[in-house]
């Protein structure tokens, strides 16, 4: 085919097949220091997060995830990145931010009781060791320390400043 000039046309633009999860795990704190974590329908407990839409930056995603899983509210701008993490070991590449807030207002409560049981506060030290997988990989990267009590996640972690 060619053009008005008789140049040939560019050839159309390889465009690569999507082959990644982006999502963002949120550590929630209240006022005692306290994670949230919620406990899925086959035990794990998790923290609250999900996938980043289209257009939406770790930040808007966390605080948009917080309200629809939980119905508690945080504005964007106070959530802070701590890491972002690859995991080595999925079929499909997930890119998980690691992020943390202090600042969530209301009262947690099941908003979608076919992805979660209940809700709960834990002190660090007494997060159950059942967890999801990349929740385990955010929560070392909250607090280091929490390691040997945690499950061993291999992930490549990119620490934010």
């Amino acid at each position: 085919m060619t053009t008005p000039n008789d140049r040939p046309e560019p050839p159309a633009r390889a465009v690569p097949r999507p082959n990644a999860v982006v999502g963002v795990g949120l550590v929630v704190t209240d006022a005692d220091g306290r994670v949230l974590l919620g406990q899925a329908h086959d035990g794990r407990w998790e923290l609250p997060g999900g996938k980043v839409d289209p257009g939406e930056s770790f930040e808007q995603a966390a605080a948009r995830e917080l309200a629809e899983e939980t119905d508690l509210r945080v504005a964007p701008g106070d959530i802070r990145i701590l890491t972002v993490q690859l995991s080595p070991e999925a079929e499909t590449t997930r890119l998980t931010a690691g992020a943390v807030t202090g600042s969530a207002e209301g009262t947690a409560k099941v908003t979608e009781p076919h992805k979660i049981l209940r809700w709960r506060w834990f002190a660090p030290d007494g997060i159950p060791e059942a967890l999801y997988a990349p929740s385990a990989a955010v929560l070392r990267a909250w607090r280091p320390e929490l390691g040997p009590t945690l499950p061993p996640v291999p992930s490549y972690d990119y620490p934010t400043p």
